[in-house]
């Protein structure tokens, strides 16, 4: 028995499977603890679960219109300046206002592709193709940001780094060179026939490798000069988490390309992850690290300490960037926990885009390792219910900075964070939580105070759209688990039910339009539970606990092989354990 393990006795609580449904039961999976999700409230309050998805769908619409009226709109422009393709291009604000952007400063080449790819992800992630949209490929246009002209052949925040500089200053900060390659690799697995992407990932695979190469093992560097091959420091710390995003690109890269080099490369990325001697999470990259190492446990056979990673990613212990984690807390009668950010800055700090980016790896993660589920369930519900706050239609006017011109954000356009003070001195009697964001520090006498809504943060709401679902019983979340589960097998509707309350709950999940008769198989239970009906299905969840939930073809053949449980050939289950 491994250390923080709670077993979920069933007794009581099992729903009586159909007469047809085979007796194929295994060990109950042991759910292992998170101090920081245990310090959460089980249902927070005031609850609230807006419509993600909705949204999402809004952004888009609303963002991508090149005619939009009104203070700070349009969002969207033209870039025809062709770095690194010979191809216009589009920039969107990182904030509403910002006075370094836009067509008429700069040529319109400053743009972030953390707001560009981010609004491409999440849009494409609740199903709008982003490759056909009113005559427009949003997603070809991504190829502006391949680095190529100065010679980093990767994906970068910017067209290129000394564009950078036209906002007004910039140190090379490892994950912004990073996390670019990330979400391109998550774009390109939706879209793999876009033309030349097949070429621009095999790149970015092979800088990797060849910088891992060079690391060997050793991350403890501010940033790497990809160009050059050497690792490089400079004012900011050294960012050994960047391990982390290496690991998930290679491993990606490996899964698309089969080459067995890109492979060797992730592990030892992962391995040099797991050797630091204290928490280095400095912004994103960390809870890539915890999906990536239970994959590989789980399709490769490593054995990866899941539970580190997954402490360093919550608990707020960084020494790099102190207190990095995620924020616990409630302030003045609203739970804030689950949001992520600086759990010290100004008594705690969260931000929007980080809180969305962190469900991208770790919901999926409970595929490949079901003793997380009650964990990371119930941290969704708390992010996704404090979530809502950074955005001044579900936050009172007396908790925001700006309640005065929250009609220009259109409804899609969230504060760039909720701090429990203020960074602003002239804001220091508004009582937490705080709606607000930096946008006026970057260029100050410039940028007006609209800047505090975060565009680019708020572009990646597509992420908790395609994740989370409802239930018939409040507080009773139905996450999706292949939503972000890139360069994926084969697989099967697989949900994730987390159970806030203390009693049993029998809930009704919804499923796919097409499905058909299915058999509901729990990989936490280790056994069948019931059947659909109709595209729906009844299930009880235990007590404090949570179900991962596979809708099985009705005719498939159950079968084992070592501790993966397939049903015609596609896992449902990767660590079973047929042994009672």
């Amino acid at each position: 028995m491994f250390k923080h393990t709670v077993y979920l006795f069933l007794a009581g609580i099992w729903l009586a499977a159909c007469s047809n449904t085979p007796e194929i039961t295994g060990t109950p999976v042991g759910q292992r603890q998170l101090a920081r999700i245990d310090a959460m409230p089980q249902l927070p309050q005031p609850l609230h679960i807006i419509d993600w998805r909705a949204l999402a769908e809004a952004y888009d619409s609303t963002v991508y219109d090149f005619s939009a009226g009104g203070d700070a709109w349009p969002l969207i422009w033209w870039d025809s300046t062709g770095r690194n393709f010979d191809q216009p291009t589009i920039g969107i604000y990182t904030a509403m206002g910002d006075a370094r952007q836009g067509a008429r400063r700069n040529n319109g080449m400053f743009h972030e592709s953390l707001a560009t790819m981010g609004g491409v992800l999440g849009a494409t992630l609740v199903r709008i193709d982003k490759s056909s949209q009113g005559g427009l490929n949003y997603v070809g246009m991504l190829r502006n940001y391949f680095n190529r002209e100065n010679g980093w052949n990767i994906m970068m925040n910017n067209t290129a780094p000394e564009v950078a500089q036209l906002g007004g200053g910039y140190g090379r900060d490892w994950w912004y060179d990073i996390y670019p390659n990330v979400l391109f690799y998550a774009i390109y697995d939706r879209y793999p026939e876009e033309a030349g992407f097949d070429t621009l990932a095999r790149r970015i695979a092979e800088q990797f490798y060849r910088a891992d190469s060079v690391l060997d093992g050793n991350y403890s560097h501010t940033f790497f000069n990809y160009a050059d091959m050497q690792p490089e420091s400079n004012w900011i710390c050294a960012q050994e988490d960047a391990a982390a995003g290496h690991a998930w690109i290679l491993y990606a890269a490996y899964r698309k390309f089969g080459d067995e080099r890109f492979l060797a490369a992730a592990k030892r990325a992962q391995q040099a992850l797991h050797t630091q001697p204290e928490n280095r999470f400095y912004e994103i990259l960390m809870p890539f690290g915890a999906y990536t190492a239970a994959r590989m446990n789980a399709e490769q056979g490593t054995d990866f300490d899941v539970q580190q990673i997954l402490e360093w990613t919550f608990d707020g212990t960084s020494v790099c960037r102190e207190g990095w984690g995620v924020l616990v807390g409630r302030w003045n009668g609203f739970d804030i926990s689950g949001i992520v950010g600086s759990t010290v800055d100004h008594g705690g700090y969260g931000f929007l885009m980080n809180t969305f980016d962190t469900a991208l790896p770790l919901v999926p993660m409970v595929r490949y390792d079901q003793s997380y589920a009650a964990a990371i369930g119930k941290w969704m519900l708390n992010a996704a219910n404090a979530s809502r706050l950074f955005y001044p239609q579900h936050i009172p006017a007396e908790h925001q900075t700006i309640p005065g011109l929250a009609s220009a954000t259109k409804g899609v356009i969230g504060y760039e964070g909720l701090a429990k003070t203020s960074t602003f001195d002239e804001f220091q009697h508004i009582p937490a939580p705080v709606a607000q964001g930096d946008g006026p520090k970057w260029v100050p006498g410039e940028n007006p105070p609209v800047s505090q809504f975060s565009v680019y943060g708020s572009a990646h709401a597509g992420i908790f759209g395609s994740i989370i679902g409802s239930t018939d019983v409040e507080g009773i979340l139905q996450l999706d688990l292949l939503a972000t589960d890139f360069y994926r097998d084969a697989a099967y509707p697989s949900y994730l039910c987390y159970n806030p309350y203390a009693e049993a709950k029998e809930v009704t999940i919804a499923l796919s339009e097409e499905s058909k008769a299915e058999r509901i198989y729990d990989a936490v239970r280790a056994r069948f539970v019931t059947q659909s009906a109709g595209g729906k299905a009844r299930i009880t969840v235990p007590a404090g606990g949570a179900a991962v939930l596979v809708a099985v073809p009705a005719g498939a053949e159950i079968r084992q092989e070592g501790h993966k449980l397939l049903a015609d050939d596609v896992v449902i289950d990767y660590r079973f354990d047929g042994a009672q």
